[in-house]
Order: structure tokens, then sequence, then C-alpha cells
């Protein structure tokens, strides 16, 4: 593939990734029974009912422990796969908010659940036309995905989790679809009280019951006198992330940018899915062998870093940022230099930025050091 484009126009890298339309069902094993769900059943049937976190987390160490998950022949796509634009527009609002903070060396690009490595590649691309060339890291797990970004990286530290990140100076950290992988614990209103929700078996199934133990203590006070039958979701991994990752900007310095799939409001239900090859399927049914995930609750993520006492700027639409950023003029931009490749460039902004596909279901919460600019496209700051 070509080199990326610079604004003057140019070959264009990669305009539209893959198209999930495209895949097949060939990662599929009919027949087969996944080794993880053999591990459960003999756990449950031993001890009793699991966790839905402990369900979800190792579930999804097993799933991304050896894959390659993403793009047309995996199981989903994310938007850096979709369009380099994506990328490039996050390393612009790095880059800008780096300067305005004063240009502060050494600094450190730290990408939490990187991938392949695409996104980091556009995003320090457009980041170094503007003197931005940070030293970069990548908080990862999989063997199989480290392999992938050393090819794309090789001169990234790599880190199993943040306690390793360096602390020599500001951090500008990106987690793009990195929190809804991360365990929830659901929680259900019962005729007894809240109770946690459970994974149990029904005739060899894997299927959620609630648990005995009350669980009143974990729901917050004004949310408690649910109708019978609620569940409530909350994630303490995330929450911990969140934490963490605040603590490092108020010390250091830097700004951070979570971008997934959520809601900026409190929600009442059940948002776990499981994705294979595209589709969504059973969350019960292949443990191990799907992509697990939960919505993120922006609501409950915002308060915990403003506890560590750096700056939120907000939580948006990611369509509203994007464009806030300048999508539309760089879309017309690619267009321009190639024009057979024009509906393409545009059909991926449309994805990326439209109503009734990523633009209003993905979120962008962005939170800096207390002593850091404003970052555009973000209309509230505190």
């Amino acid at each position: 593939m070509a080199d990326n484009p610079d604004d003057g126009g140019g070959p264009v890298l990669l305009l539209a990734r893959a198209d999930p339309q495209a895949a097949g069902s060939g990662r599929s094993r009919p027949g087969v029974k996944a080794p993880l769900l053999e591990t459960f059943t003999r756990l449950i049937t031993n001890t009793g009912p699991i966790s839905v976190s402990h369900y979800m987390a190792e579930s999804n160490a097993h799933y991304y422990g050896g894959r390659d998950p993403f793009g047309a022949a995996g199981d989903f796509i994310t938007a850096p796969e979709i369009s380099q634009m994506f990328g490039e527009l996050i390393g612009l609002w790095l880059a800008d908010i780096w300067i305005r903070a004063g240009r502060t060396e050494p600094v450190h690009y730290v990408e939490l659940g990187p991938g392949r490595g695409t996104l980091a590649r556009d995003a320090l691309g457009a980041a170094r036309r503007y003197g931005l060339d940070p030293r970069v890291h990548f908080v990862e797990t999989s063997t199989s995905l480290k392999a992938l970004q050393l090819e794309m990286h090789p001169q990234a530290f790599w880190h199993a989790d943040l306690s390793t990140l360096p602390s020599d100076g500001p951090l500008l950290i990106v987690a793009n679809e990195f929190l809804d992988a991360l365990p929830v614990r659901q929680l259900v209103r019962t005729a007894a009280g809240w109770r946690e929700r459970m994974v149990g078996l029904d005739e060899g199934r894997l299927v959620p019951v609630a648990g005995t133990a009350p669980m009143e203590v974990a729901v917050p006070t004004s949310r408690r006198d649910a109708p019978e039958g609620t569940i409530l979701e909350i994630s303490p991994a995330s929450a911990a992330v969140v934490y963490e990752v605040a603590g490092r900007l108020a010390t250091q310095g830097g700004a951070a940018l979570f971008i997934d799939y959520g809601h900026a409001e409190p929600r009442f239900g059940s948002s776990l899915q499981a994705v294979r090859a595209h589709r969504k399927v059973d969350v019960f049914s292949a443990p191990g062998e799907a992509d697990l995930t939960a919505h993120v609750d922006f609501s409950a993520l915002a308060p915990i870093a403003l506890s560590r006492g750096v700056r939120w700027l907000g939580t948006e639409e990611q369509g509203h940022w994007l464009r806030s950023l300048g999508i539309d003029a760089r879309a017309d931009a690619l267009a321009a230099a190639a024009p057979l490749h024009a509906e393409a460039v545009r059909t991926a902004r449309d994805r990326l930025t439209g109503e009734g596909q990523m633009g209003a279901l993905f979120k962008v919460m962005g939170i800096t050091a207390p002593d850091w600019p404003d970052g555009a496209g973000f209309e509230r700051t505190d």
C-alpha cells in the first residue's frame, strides 16, 4: 500500500479499510465444543454458579490470547480499520494539545489495547508533521497481537499494565474500544432484593441466574428502588483504569482520550453481547470463541477521573467530535487526491460519524492534567 498522504495531497494509504459485509463465517467450527465451555461446565458443576464478571474476564482472556480478531477476516472491525482519518484526527488532537501545553519533553504516547497498531501508525504519522514525535508505549497482554504490533512499531515498549509506564514526562493516552472488553458485574433486583447475576447450568447449557448473597451495598442509594427484574451493570475494572490514568495525568501531565460505545447518562439493563464473524451470537454459547463486550457507562467514569484532580473535558458523541476536528474537510481532501476512491472515502466517513452508525453510539471522553489546556472537539470543560 502507498504511504500516508499529507494534507497537500498524495497517494492514499487505505481509504476504506474493510467491509464487514464481505466477511463470511469461516471462523466458526460447527460441532466442536469449545475447551473453555468444558472448563466452565466442570467448574459450575463442582462449585456452583460463577459471576458474570468472572465469565467475561476468562472468556475474553482466552479469546484475545491466541488470535487476531480484527478486520473482515476476523470477528469485528474497529474505527482505525475503517479509515485512516480516524487515527489521523486523534494524532492531530494530541499534537495540538501538546503544543499548547508547552511542548514538554520527553513525552510518551500510550495506547491501551492497540489492536494491530493501526491507530498508532496513523495518529503518530499525523502528529509528527507538527513536531510531536513521542516515545511509544503499548499496554497489551495478547501474544499474537504483540507480534503484529511489533511489525508496525519495532521501537515501541510493551507493558502488561499501567504500573510500568514511564514517569519522566507527560503521557498522551489513547484507549479506543478498550474499556468495553473489560469485565462488568451485573446486579439484578429480585423479589428478595439485589443479587449478583451469575452464570449457572440448565440441562448442560450455560444460563444467567441470580446469586444468593445480598448486594444492596453495591447499588447506589438513588437506584435501589428499581422494579423487580431490573439489571444494573457496573465495571470496577474500567473504574480502576480511569482512576490510574487520571492519577498519572495529575502527577506527570498529559491528556487521555477514552473512545468506546456506551452512554453518557446512567442506564439500567444488560448490554452484554457477543460478536463472532461480524454477527451477534448468544453470549453463553461459546465462551472464548466470541468477543464479549458491554456498553461503557461514561457517567460513572467522569466523577472517578475528577476525584484525582484532573480536568474532565467532556463526553461527546464520536460523530460530533470527529466533525469538530475536521473529518469532512479531510475526507474531501482524500477524495480529491484519489477520485477513484472518493465514494469509499465518504462511505467510511459516514460510518464513523453517522447517527445510525458509529457516530452516536460511540462516545469520546477527554481528561487532562490540571494545568493543561482545553482539547478541541469538547464543548464542556471543567
